[in-house]
């Protein structure tokens, strides 16, 4: 199938965007790497695109001031190589391997997959994980929203219709931080079925500082806030990696029942991703530690 008719603008300007934006049912084109593909199935009809790759403040990725600023043209490649982040460089890179293929991350954007929001997806739950803030930009100006509030559910979020997600704010992690990222899919070309992402910091044994993941472990990404209060404190050994991995498929973990995959067997599973996870990060903060 093809789309059904709609108007199609390419502004130059960030306040041509938002014009743009004001009037009707519209969609903002930045990969396209979802959207063109609803267009054409037709669950999605916009009365207007509107095309921003023309907007030159739209692109660049820039570190500083504690946190790495992601703008709406910054494509999935970028992660694949050195973008001098420290820790937190070493977690992207470890995530954008796992999306799609390689055709598709040339063009696919984080922030694009951000406002997608599909459960499955890596970067929500990367920018859950780790308190990013994000900015709307729309006829009233711009707000942030922390990115644990932006997530409403499946495919959906606080945006409105007349905004666009303007910047996505990730804080750098400590220097010394490990971080460790595993994820579980049926095929090699299919969606996440789980995934866990892992940052800490371990000090004379002890794990003094942690942040916990989860994609498409709820109908919106999930900060496993009870398993890093089970880690907190304590000592960076087996037995605490592995209770708090429970405690994250029991208690943070929200699965809904799937043809092949029991709301039981997504917990479990969410348990074993989520140790492996720790573990690899208890192994980068060693090397860390050790002077990498």
């Amino acid at each position: 199938m093809k789309p059904t008719a709609f108007e199609y603008f390419a502004p130059r300007t960030v306040e041509e965007v938002v014009a743009a934006l004001a009037g009707g049912d519209t969609r903002v084109l930045a990969g396209g790497q979802s959207l063109v593909l609803e267009m054409n199935y037709r669950t999605v009809r916009p009365a207007r695109l509107v095309d921003i790759n023309r907007v030159a403040e739209f692109t660049g990725l820039d570190a500083g001031d504690g946190v790495l600023r992601v703008r709406p043209l910054v494509r999935h490649r970028a992660f694949e190589r050195d973008i001098s982040a420290g820790p937190l460089g070493r977690l992207l890179s470890s995530v954008v391997h796992n999306i799609a293929h390689p055709p598709i991350r040339a063009r696919g954007t984080m922030l694009g997959s951000l406002a997608y929001a599909h459960p499955a997806a890596e970067w929500p739950a990367v920018a859950t994980a780790l308190d990013a803030q994000l900015d709307l930009t729309g006829p009233d100006g711009t707000r942030t929203v922390a990115a644990e509030a932006f997530f409403a559910g499946p495919f959906d979020t606080v945006r409105r219709p007349e905004e666009l997600l303007s910047e996505a704010r990730l804080p750098l992690l400590p220097d010394r931080a490990g971080v460790g990222f595993v994820e579980h899919r049926r095929t090699h070309a299919s969606f996440a079925q789980l995934a866990a992402i892992a940052a800490l910091t371990v000090r004379d044994g002890v794990i003094d500082w942690v942040r916990l993941g989860l994609v498409n472990a709820a109908e919106r990404p999930v900060r496993a806030h009870a398993a890093e209060r089970a880690l907190l404190g304590q000592p960076a050994d087996a037995g605490t990696l592995t209770g708090a991995a429970r405690v994250a498929g029991e208690q943070d973990a929200d699965p809904r029942e799937q043809p092949h995959a029991s709301a039981g067997y997504q917990r479990h599973a969410v348990g074993v991703l989520v140790r492996r996870a720790l573990e690899a990060a208890v192994r980068d903060a060693g090397a860390v530690g050790d002077g990498r």
